[in-house]
This record gives C-alpha cells, sequence and structure tokens, in this order.
C-alpha cells in the first residue's frame, strides 16, 4: 500500500522522516485551505491508496495529555455551518453537506477519537468549554485534517489522521506548549506506520 503522509509545516515533516526514510511525507501548509489544495496537487501527481495528515496538536482537558499521541476516528470542521439563537447549526442541519469524514485507524497505538479542524486554534476557557460540550468525543483540535480529508475523499483515497499532543485547549500560555514533547512523540508515533 503507497501511503501519502501530509504535514502543515517542515518541522512536522522532519520529524516523520526522522522515523523512516521510507516513509513519503510533505508539508503543505497551515490550515484548511492550504492542506486541501497542497494534498490534492500531491494526490494528482501520484498513486496512492491512503493520505495521513499528521502533526501536532492542541489535546482537549482530561482526554489528552502533552505527549499523548491520538488517532482520529472522524476530522470534523466545527465551524462548518451557521451561528443562531439557538446555537450553533453544523452544516448538516442546513442540508449543505458534512461538517465530517471518517479515518481509519491506521495501526498506530494511542488515544482514539474525533480531531476537530479549526481555522483558528481556540485561545480560551469558553471557547474549550463550548467545543467539549458539542464534541464529547473530541480529543484534540488541529488546523488540517478536514482539508486532506476533502482532497482525500474526492481523489477516493483512504484517509487517516495522527496526532501528537504539544498544548492543552483553553487559556493561551505559549510558555507551556511542548513543541518538542509532541515532535518526538510524533517521530515514535510513525514507527508503527513502517
Amino acid at each position: 500500500m503507497r501511503t501519502l503522509i501530509v504535514t502543515a509545516v517542515e518541522a512536522e515533516a522532519a520529524a516523520v522522516r526522522a522515523a523512516s526514510p521510507e516513509l513519503e511525507v510533505y508539508p503543505v501548509g497551515v490550515g484548511i485551505a492550504a492542506a486541501a489544495a497542497g494534498t490534492a496537487t500531491l494526490l494528482a501527481r501520484g498513486t496512492y491508496d491512503r493520505v495521513i495528515s499528521a502533526g501536532i496538536a492542541g489535546g482537549f482537558v482530561g482526554r489528552a495529555e502533552i505527549g499523548d499521541v491520538v488517532i482520529g476516528t472522524r476530522t470534523v470542521s466545527p465551524e462548518l455551518g451557521a451561528h443562531s439563537p439557538d446555537g450553533f447549526l453544523p452544516i448538516e442541519t442546513l442540508g449543505f453537506g458534512s461538517s465530517w469524514f471518517a479515518a481509519e485507524a491506521l495501526g498506530v497505538a494511542g488515544t482514539f477519537g474525533e480531531i476537530l479542524c479549526v481555522q483558528s486554534v481556540t485561545g480560551t476557557a469558553g471557547g474549550a468549554g463550548e467545543l467539549a460540550a458539542r464534541y464529547p468525543d473530541a480529543v484534540a483540535e488541529a488546523m488540517e485534517g478536514f482539508g486532506v480529508a476533502t482532497a482525500a475523499h474526492l481523489a477516493g483515497v483512504r484517509f487517516g489522521e495522527l496526532r501528537t499532543i504539544s498544548n492543552l485547549i483553553g487559556p493561551r500560555d505559549t510558555s507551556a506548549w511542548r513543541f518538542g514533547a509532541a515532535l518526538a512523540a510524533l517521530t515514535t508515533a510513525c514507527k508503527e506506520l513502517t
């Protein structure tokens, strides 16, 4: 099976490459749009059986800890829909499509759950609480999975998402972020993909 691995930035791609030179990995950019366009371009240039969105993420308090490996069961775009006086209406309620894609298990050990794909990271306790309440199965948030999954779906390719936790979701405190630990965990987790 030929697997394409995409990351947002080069530091994540380097962590994946450190697991094995056999892994085919490319950074495609930060955010849903860059991830979708970059992944679609790579899928158009080669023949792949699956694509994996890999990188670091924020973990929901009580569901994932810094350094943990999380494997997506679904990638969800929690902002795709409409705000209303009665609360947020997902795009499914509006009848315009789906806000999620299923993800395969990948055969990697870790915590399984939904990974939310956001346009901007959550930086307040209120925002974290609101997302945690709306998505009780969510373990993490990142910024690329839904875009990668969209490209994979349109190309008829299987999709998976693998993240390692660099920080906890909530009040923005950059002194508590642990990029090094998350990147080291990403290298270790990707060794299980080979």
